[in-house]
């Protein structure tokens, strides 16, 4: 069992690796894939997840879009400074700083999952100033009843044990452990992208990185401020998602000046790996309608001191 993925031995064959490059910024080296020409869009992956996500999505948004997609920190090949903060605000600052070490500021920014809350607390602190965000089964608030009081504090407790990322990663070499993981997410996604998904719950650098971000976010503070958020949302949202339910995302855009909810029926929370195609058809059909041609898209790094 390999601690890290490696770019050597496991680049080679990883989705859009042609468009791969490594960067520094915020004391992490990144790992940051690049395509497409044209207004910029940033995708920013799940927990636990990393840039294989956007493997069919990436090169439709890319026709018409340059598309950075980077691992988060700690996720498949970028890498933090051990004790590195994993809170919503220390992320969205460091994918900020790397946007600037980039220098391309996205117009558009489409989160997935805690992307999509990393995508809003980045326009609420005005590190990026977008010009529309877009939340795929976006995790924008609280776990409701239970869960909410249970899991956060047993997930602060797991990710403070350091054997605990090499015994689940251990235990994940039983493909039923990813298969129970991935059914409850309620898609069904090509097997390519289930064994992406095997190797990086294989990989206990990855999993650690994982389980601290789960340990130290509060989506309860940025819930308080989403009302600020002034700029174009969408919420997309599968009707089968077994992890954020699609009830989630009305709840979210009665809260917003400009929101709107689209529901795709029969995909689960990975839905843009189910239906890439359609997931670009309704991210392009959106986009056309509140960034019409001829629209200043002309983003910004933001006002905040980066």
């Amino acid at each position: 069992m390999k601690k890290t993925l490696d770019w050597r031995r496991d680049g080679p064959t990883w989705p859009g690796q042609a468009h791969s490059r490594f960067v520094k910024a915020a004391g992490i080296d990144w790992h940051v894939q690049v395509s497409g020409a044209g207004p910029v869009v940033l995708l920013l992956h799940g927990t636990g997840a990393s840039t294989h996500s956007w493997r069919g999505l990436a090169p439709l948004l890319a026709t018409r879009f340059t598309v950075i997609a980077p691992d988060l920190p700690g996720h498949a090949f970028s890498r933090s400074p051990e004790g590195a903060s994993q809170s919503l605000a220390a992320m969205a600052t460091a994918l900020a700083r790397l946007v600037k070490e980039i220098g391309q500021p996205p117009a558009i920014i489409i989160g997935h999952s805690a992307g999509a809350a990393i995508a809003v607390q980045m326009a609420l602190d005005g590190l990026l100033a977008p010009k529309a965000i877009i939340s795929l089964n976006g995790a924008l608030r609280p776990l409701e009843g239970f869960a909410s009081r249970f899991f956060p504090p047993i997930a602060r407790l797991l990710a403070l044990l350091p054997i605990v990322p090499n015994m689940f990663a251990w235990r994940a070499r039983d493909p039923g452990v990813i298969e129970d993981l991935l059914k409850q997410t309620g898609s069904r996604i090509p097997d390519e992208d289930r064994a992406r998904y095997h190797r990086l719950a294989t990989t206990p650098s990855h999993i650690a990185a994982a389980l601290s971000m789960m340990a130290s976010w509060d989506v309860a503070a940025l819930e308080k401020t989403m009302a600020r958020l002034t700029l174009p949302l969408l919420l997309v949202a599968g009707t089968e998602d077994g992890m954020v339910p699609a009830s989630e995302a009305t709840v979210v855009a009665r809260k917003l000046a400009q929101a709107e909810v689209a529901k795709l029926k029969g995909l689960g929370h990975l839905a843009h790996e189910e239906q890439p195609a359609r997931v670009a058809a309704v991210i392009g059909d959106w986009v056309d309608r509140v960034l019409p041609a001829g629209a200043d898209v002309t983003p910004s790094l933001g006002a905040a001191a980066l």
